[in-house]
């Protein structure tokens, strides 16, 4: 107990000594946690949207997801930092995370999709809706809940292997728990550790809300209806899914 209140007086005292303030490395650890999502992102949403939208390509999808997540992380750095070299790190470091992150990307991209209800889809198609309408104005808003649910995921599971970054000199607030090891000074590996789940706890805390959020309104407004609708035939109550589907989360 005497070793937990050492590391919160630590916390607040602002005395880091040789290392970086501790808002420094609260920044540093959110940059690198924020550049490895997006570009993450950017590869995996646009493959698992494709998986969900054709059905194509889901078992290749797993298999892919399963070898990166059995990818030790602190090894892999440590590979591309002696490939790339010493001049490389924040690029080795990042390729590293991004491997991290796009596992969850994907799922939460391809399962938004595969979670809707396909008489739903085969509504707004007889409609007359295009391959595009559908795919905008049905498929993305309906699955964006668990997109963000894997934005979340990746996202966590980032911000807190980003502490390895420190091992090869990038700071973070890995620094912390790697400097008190090696003074030993149990306070401040404590709290290093502290901050990076108070940081993990925050950014959990927003992405639920944002996840909440992207429900659209007109699915919640379908589940307060749900009385009503539950006499319609299959095909009005798709219908009825299809044009809330169209109202912005």
């Amino acid at each position: 107990m005497n070793l937990f209140a050492e590391a919160i007086a630590w916390i607040f005292s602002g005395n880091t000594g040789l290392m970086d303030p501790i808002g420094v490395a609260i920044a540093q650890q959110l940059i690198y946690t924020a550049v490895s999502v997006l570009v993450a992102a950017a590869i995996a949403i646009p493959i698992g949207w494709y998986i969900g939208h054709t059905g194509k390509g889901r078992e290749f999808a797993i298999g892919v997801s399963g070898a990166a997540r059995a990818i030790p992380s602190f090894g892999l750095l440590i590979l591309l930092t002696l490939l790339l070299g010493v001049l490389h790190k924040p690029e080795a470091a990042v390729i590293t995370f991004v491997i991290l992150a796009i596992p969850s990307l994907l799922a939460g991209a391809y399962t938004g999709f595969e979670a809707i209800d396909p008489r739903v889809v085969d509504a707004g198609r007889s409609m007359g809706m295009t391959e595009w309408q559908i795919l905008w104005r049905i498929e993305v808003p309906l699955g964006l809940a668990l997109l963000v649910g894997g934005i979340r995921a990746a996202t966590l599971q980032v911000v807190a292997t980003v502490t390895i970054a420190a091992y090869i000199g990038l700071g973070g607030l890995g620094q912390y728990i790697i400097s008190g090891l090696q003074l030993r000074r149990i306070e401040v590996v404590i709290g290093g550790a502290i901050l990076v789940a108070a940081l993990a706890l925050i950014l959990d805390g927003i992405f639920a809300l944002l996840q909440h959020a992207a429900v659209p309104r007109g699915i919640r407004a379908a589940g307060a209806a749900g009385a009503v609708t539950s006499r319609k035939s299959p095909r009005r109550r798709a219908e009825a899914a299809v044009i809330g589907a169209d109202v912005t989360p």
